[in-house]
């Protein structure tokens, strides 16, 4: 897993060239696998914005590549699937008696990689929630990234300091981003990059 690494810079090299200085390719490794959970959703809508407007909580802006491991090459056309919960630690269907209306999807969202593999989003950062009476899921996103040359994969999204960190059974350590704040005004945001390496 790549993980707060410098995105590649603009140079005369090839791409691969550039992955292999500023990634460190002798110590690349695909990205680890995680849980799908049980709130995933088909078919959410292509779009930036993972959120609805003006919900509670501290924004994000969450961006990175997507790499194939054999070509050490950024991928194009990857179809990035994200699902999350709110802020207070809700899926928007976990509750079956109040499913959600048909062609509604709160909290997920599927992305496309440019030409250099790219992508980015915008969310807020997810609530926690109980899986019994002593254990609590850290603050995750799940993915579900896909490319016609490569296996799918399902994996998940952590945050470096989380409180829940340490009691999650399901953490790894790789998939663990810092976070920045940033600030324009009185207002402020989070930033992080998730770098993620597909393998055949």
């Amino acid at each position: 897993m790549l993980q707060c690494q410098a995105e590649p810079t603009e140079s005369t090299d090839s791409t691969s060239d550039t992955f292999s200085q500023d990634l460190l390719l002798d110590s690349l490794k695909p990205t680890e696998d995680n849980i799908p959970g049980p709130f995933h959703r088909p078919n959410a809508p292509y779009r930036a914005k993972i959120v609805p407007p003006l919900v509670d909580g501290t924004v994000l802006i969450i961006s990175g590549r997507v790499w194939g491991y054999d070509i050490k090459k950024p991928l194009s056309n990857t179809v990035i699937d994200i699902w999350q919960a709110d802020h207070a630690g809700h899926y928007d269907n976990d509750d079956p008696v109040r499913p959600p209306a048909k062609g509604s999807f709160k909290y997920r969202a599927r992305l496309i990689t440019d030409e250099t593999g790219f992508y980015e989003y915008e969310t807020i950062y997810p609530g926690h929630y109980p899986l019994s009476t002593n254990q609590w899921r850290a603050a995750h996103i799940h993915y579900k990234v896909q490319h016609k040359d490569y296996s799918p994969l399902i994996t998940q999204l952590f945050f470096k300091g989380d409180r829940y960190n340490q009691g999650d059974a399901f953490i790894k350590e790789s998939l663990i981003i810092d976070l920045t704040e940033k600030k324009i005004g009185s207002k402020s945001y989070k930033e992080g990059i998730f770098n993620i390496v597909l393998n055949k």
